[in-house]
């Protein structure tokens, strides 16, 4: 075995081949998917599509790729038809992510007409299969009534069930739910419950709207501390919307009363993410909020520090490069 793997994955297909031949039998199916997986690792997608397909009649892991290699346009013209088809194939023979992404399909009517009843059943089935998140997309179907009939309940507690088989989706949906009140009436109380598990399971945008809340004392009490702490949090995965709100919470903390300034290190996260502000936002309001900090910053933090922060700033811009707000 670690002999072969020293092969090109086009070697060891001519090997298997001739191997088959000599014994008039046919290579073992689970050496020809490894060989297929690896070309597929490779890149070299002819290479694998070829291969799955000759397994395609028997093998439901060859259908589920195929139909991520046509979903994804991997070395082909991307075909969400027939890629749709062979997740059909590959959920029907009990394929987990196949069942969620087939479910996609028919909520979307891709290939085939909108069948809300259809795409229900396939999400609940990837969800008994493991995927919770799919519980909570069938919620979600529920939630918007335009495939199904509406029963705001029935969604919710999918979803509700989803965030409590740790589904991160499905706890910030949760939260935005609850906190929005759109198709139910408004919770902060929930809202910030649901954020802070899903903050707690590293999601960026949960983190900073915990942070907002925590701050603004809504669904509990305000607790600064800890808002600052989830806004660093978002802000250090490089979600942008979260390093103005940090600066000027930065900003507001208590002076040090036998200096009657801010702390050091808190006058440098000040200026540090309100630079990161300055790089990553348009907005014509946020700017002048970021200019008027930093003229203040400019008139008690020494020139000298600027340098070294600057170059902070400068890593962790290159580190998250136009961050997509979520």
């Amino acid at each position: 075995m670690i002999l072969a793997f020293k092969f090109g994955a086009r070697a060891l297909l001519v090997i298997l081949t001739l191997w088959a031949g000599a014994a008039h039998a046919l290579p073992d199916q689970s050496a020809l998917l490894a060989l297929a997986q690896r070309a597929l690792a490779d890149h070299d997608f002819d290479l694998a599509f070829a291969s799955f397909s000759r397994l395609a009649s028997t093998s439901p892991l060859a259908q589920f790729s195929l139909g991520l290699m046509e979903q994804q346009g991997l070395g082909r013209v991307a075909d969400p038809v027939a890629a749709c088809r062979w997740y059909g194939q590959a959920a029907q023979n009990r394929i987990p992510a196949a069942a969620q992404l087939y479910a996609d399909c028919q909520a979307r009517g891709i290939g085939q007409p909108v069948d809300g009843a259809g795409a229900t059943h396939w999400y609940l089935a990837a969800a008994q299969a493991g995927i919770s998140v799919a519980l909570c997309q069938a919620g979600e179907l529920y939630l918007r009534g335009e495939i199904v009939s509406q029963d705001v309940s029935q969604g919710i507690a999918y979803c509700t069930q989803a965030a409590q088989a740790e589904s991160p989706v499905a706890m910030l949906r949760l939260a935005e739910l609850y906190r929005q009140g759109r198709q139910t009436p408004p919770d902060l109380r929930l809202a910030r419950y649901w954020y802070e598990q899903a903050a707690q399971r590293h999601v960026p945008v949960a983190q900073f709207q915990l942070g907002l809340m925590l701050s603004a004392g809504e669904g509990g009490k305000a607790d600064l501390q800890n808002a600052r702490f989830w806004l660093e949090q978002a802000a250090q995965e490089g979600y942008s919307p979260a390093y103005l709100a940090l600066a000027i919470l930065y900003a507001n903390v208590p002076v040090d009363p036998q200096t009657g300034a801010l702390p050091a290190a808190d006058l440098a996260r000040v200026y540090m993410w309100s630079r990161a502000a300055y790089a990553s936002t348009g907005n014509p309001a946020q700017l002048a909020e970021i200019a008027r900090i930093q003229t203040l910053i400019d008139q008690v933090m020494p020139a000298a520090w600027k340098p070294a922060l600057d170059e902070r700033v400068a890593r962790h811009l290159a580190h998250f490069p136009a961050a997509p707000a979520q």
